[in-house]
Parts: structure tokens; sequence; C-alpha cells
């Protein structure tokens, strides 16, 4: 019998946190699927595979779960994709909702449930990106907060009705320096001084690169982690640890 690495899928994989868990997924063995709206990038890692859906289609979903299947036994889907509008609830629009929730909630739900069937039979582990803003929410993000919040309830859910064949936790970052990240500062007034306040925010002193997440994923994905689900789990720096009354504390 010929033996295939594990399959790990890896949603929005083309840039930041996501391209980060796909390198870190190869480095630990899997067989990657990357996958994002737009066509694969120049630099994504070479010896990954790459497919051109959206996860906010029922479609997408099943397009990109049959095109890892086809490469073996999927034991690991990484939740990374996602959008953000910078708009209060006041002024978000169909449109924006329509963005933000199809890629954040819908295109998680999406994936959970195209491959669940498989995991229940030969197990697997689900790990979803959410963020710190699901429990303290950023100014002007309210679909984006709010969108959050829901992937770790899903995971909860996942975690309960799934197991034990299934393992699912949630991943909560803080401040790591990606695009994303850049657009949020962008929004103040002063995003220089922005970036100085919330790097003396930061207990460990600095902001968190997308490496940090994927040492987060691999350890939830391996064995070590046999006994956690149902989890959400922050890695933000210690910074929604400390006190907002002392933010040159550190």
């Amino acid at each position: 019998m010929i033996w295939r690495n594990p399959v790990a899928i890896v949603t929005g994989a083309g840039r930041g946190i996501g391209r980060a868990i796909a390198q870190q997924m190869m480095a630990d063995n899997y067989t990657v699927l990357g996958c994002g709206r737009g066509p694969r990038p120049g630099d994504f890692p070479g010896g990954a595979h790459w497919v051109q859906a959206s996860v906010a289609d029922t479609s997408g979903a099943g397009q990109i779960t049959a095109a890892a299947q086809a490469l073996g036994r999927v034991t690991l889907l990484v939740n990374n994709a996602g959008v953000q509008v910078e708009k209060t609830t006041a002024g978000s629009t169909d449109e924006d909702w329509d963005l933000v929730i199809g890629a954040n909630c819908r295109g998680v739900f999406n994936m959970c449930r195209a491959v669940l069937p498989g995991m229940e039979e030969t197990g697997g582990v689900i790990v979803n990106i959410g963020s710190i803003s699901a429990s303290a929410a950023d100014p002007s993000m309210a679909l984006y907060n709010a969108s959050k919040a829901f992937v770790h309830g899903l995971t909860r859910s996942i975690a309960v009705d799934h197991g034990p064949k299934v393992r699912c936790n949630a991943i909560a970052p803080g401040w790591i320096l990606t695009d994303m990240a850049d657009d949020a500062f962008a929004l103040a007034d002063d995003p220089d001084a922005a970036r100085r306040d919330a790097l003396a925010r930061h207990p460990v002193g600095r902001m968190g690169a997308p490496e940090d997440i994927a040492n987060m994923v691999s350890w939830l994905a391996s064995d070590q982690a046999a006994y956690v689900s149902g989890a959400t789990f922050t890695v933000d720096g210690g910074m929604t640890a400390a006190s907002p009354l002392n933010p040159g504390l550190f």
C-alpha cells in the first residue's frame, strides 16, 4: 500500500496568516491545498496546491473539498479566509453584509459542512481563525466583530456535535502585522500614533507575526492537543490581559 501524507485545506491562503499556515503545514508533512477568490499568487509556496474558488458559495466549498479529497485523506481544515469592512452598524449596507457575512460566517460554515462527513468517518481537526474582536469590539468594524463572534460560537457547536472523531478549536489573534492590520490602523486620525499606542499595550514587547498563528495551528493539529476541543485560544501577546488604564505600562 502506498501511504500518502494527510491533506490540509487552508482557506484564504494567498497572503499573510493563511500563507504562513500553509508553509507551516507543509513543514509538518501535510499535503497542502490552499484556496482563495483569486488565482494562485506567484509567491505561493511551491509544492502546495491551489484552487480558485469562493468559500462563500456552497459550490465553491464543494469544489475545494473535492480537490483536496483527490489528493488524499483530508485530516485538517483551517478556516482562515476573511474580510473586513470599516463601518459602523448604521453605516453598513446590504452589500457590506453580504461581503463580510458571506466570507466570514457562511464561508466557515460551508467549509466545515463540506469536510465533516469525511472527517466523521476517518477523524480530523478543524481550526477556525477568529479574532479578539469577537469579544472586544473594534470601533467602526461592526460586521467584522459580529462575524468573528459567530466563528467562535460555531467552533463550540462543531466540537460538541461532531466529537469524538472531530476536534474543533478556534484561534483569536490580536494585532498581527498583515495588510488587514494596516487597513485597521489607517482608520485612526494618526495611524503612526495608533501603532505606537498598540505596541505599548503588548506585554511581550512586539506585535504578532503570521508565523505566531501558524505555530498555534500546528500545535492544535498535532496529537499533543488530542484532549483539546471546543476552545478558543487568544494569541495576542498579552494585549487583552492588560488594563486599558495603563497603555504605557509596558
